[in-house]
């Protein structure tokens, strides 16, 4: 079998030789952006998002911003750049064989953590308690600000002024928010969306494109790999641990079957990229299921679907469920993890009090007029503050201020 036949025996599973699907996002017929330009003469409007991401001061801030290691911890463990780069592949991958815009995708993937705060979900929960007064902390809304407010790069515009698809994928890549009447289907929407899609309807009721649900499950299918392979690292998980888990488990009997001599380290890489594979593949199939079942014959259709398309099969997600269980049982929720994110939540809460009660101590640009402004907009610039901030520059900042800072090591 040639390659031509190979390509044509996997049925409307594309390679990035066939033009995209009827149901997939057209660059020509994107919906625009907040602030008008003129078009790129040689890229798209999806492309021209993505490069923006990329260039952007807050994707360079995910170097130093902790997955579920703290960077310093060791140079291998992934941070959220290295994450998202991971989750950009497996998205672009998936948007190819489902004939979806591959840019909008890698672009939805890339942008999908620029509001997570230093020391990763740990700083967050810490940021949504001393924000609970003012509507909390929630990093996809913050990540919204960032990219429509926070940067400021642009000489006629804040924000990177990125189409409606890019920031629609970014605000609803997880479902809708609301329902038909605008009531948020999982407690109040943050006041940041809201205000946002005032400007720039985005359809809260309604689910994201395809591109943007294949960049929300490979954010799942990246986590639930990578972590395992960092949790290995680490020491807190064994081979042996993850032989007793469905979906590792099968896939590690077959590997030491077929390598019996195979060391540990390999073993696991091993472990990893087929563990990635079939998931990958998994999707594809189902979610192929689903498009012949719904038959969406516009992008608009899939937003109107009343589901979410790409999806894990029935037992897929049952295996995922367990294996996401597993890793929080024994590696998010590790002594030796739980004891690190104690001292990252009390550095946050910290900072976040001498901030509030003297904005003059953030730094120039950051503290102008909040000395005289309403608690409110000073909570909400502080959370700004603190939510861009890197591991690194967190704890410099915690050593600046305080007397003693926490050894997260």
């Amino acid at each position: 079998m040639d390659e031509r036949q190979g390509k044509d025996a996997l049925g409307d599973i594309g390679f990035g030789d066939r033009p995209r699907a009827a149901y997939a996002s057209d660059p020509a017929r994107s919906r625009g952006r907040l602030f008008d330009e003129p078009e790129s003469p040689t890229r798209t409007p999806f492309q021209r998002d993505r490069d923006r991401i990329i260039h952007s001061t807050a994707f360079r801030r995910l170097k130093h911003k902790t997955q579920v290691f703290v960077a310093h911890e060791g140079d291998h463990y992934r941070t959220r750049l290295t994450h998202s780069i991971e989750v950009a592949q497996i998205a672009r991958a998936l948007a190819r064989a489902l004939r979806g815009d591959e840019d909008l995708a890698e672009a939805v993937a890339l942008v999908h953590d620029f509001g997570h705060t230093p020391f990763g979900h740990t700083g967050e929960d810490a940021l949504n308690e001393k924000m609970a007064a003012w509507g909390g902390f929630d990093h996809n809304a913050q990540s919204l600000r960032v990219v429509t407010r926070l940067e400021r790069r642009y000489a006629e515009f804040d924000g990177l002024n990125l189409t409606w698809e890019t920031l629609e994928g970014l605000v609803k890549h997880n479902g809708p928010l609301t329902d038909a009447s605008g009531k948020g289907l999982k407690g109040p929407v943050p006041q940041a969306i809201r205000d946002y899609s005032e400007l720039h309807d985005l359809e809260l009721d309604r689910f994201a494109g395809i591109e943007a649900q294949c960049a929300a499950i490979a954010d799942d299918i990246a986590y639930n790999t990578h972590d395992i392979d960092d949790g290995l690292r680490a020491g807190l998980l064994t081979l042996d641990m993850l032989g007793e888990v469905g979906l590792p488990g099968s896939i590690l009997k077959s590997v030491r079957a077929r390598y019996p001599q195979l060391d540990d380290v390999r073993t696991g890489h091993e472990l990893m990229r087929r563990q990635i594979t079939l998931m990958v593949e998994d999707v594809i199939a189902s979610t192929t299921g689903n498009i012949e079942r719904l038959k969406p014959d516009s992008a608009d259709a899939v937003r109107a679907a009343g589901e979410t398309l790409v999806t894990f099969s029935a037992g897929m997600a049952a295996a995922e469920k367990e294996l996401k269980a597993f890793l929080y049982k024994h590696l998010y929720r590790h002594p030796e993890v739980m004891r690190v994110r104690a001292d990252a939540e009390r550095i946050v809460r910290e900072l976040f009090d001498v901030y509030f009660a003297d904005p003059r101590a953030m730094p120039d640009g950051w503290r102008e007029g909040l000395d005289r402004a309403e608690d409110r907009i000073k909570a909400r610039s502080v959370a700004d503050f603190l939510a861009g901030m890197t591991d690194t520059y967190a704890l410099k900042e915690h050593r600046r201020l305080f007397d003693r800072t926490p050894d997260l090591g």
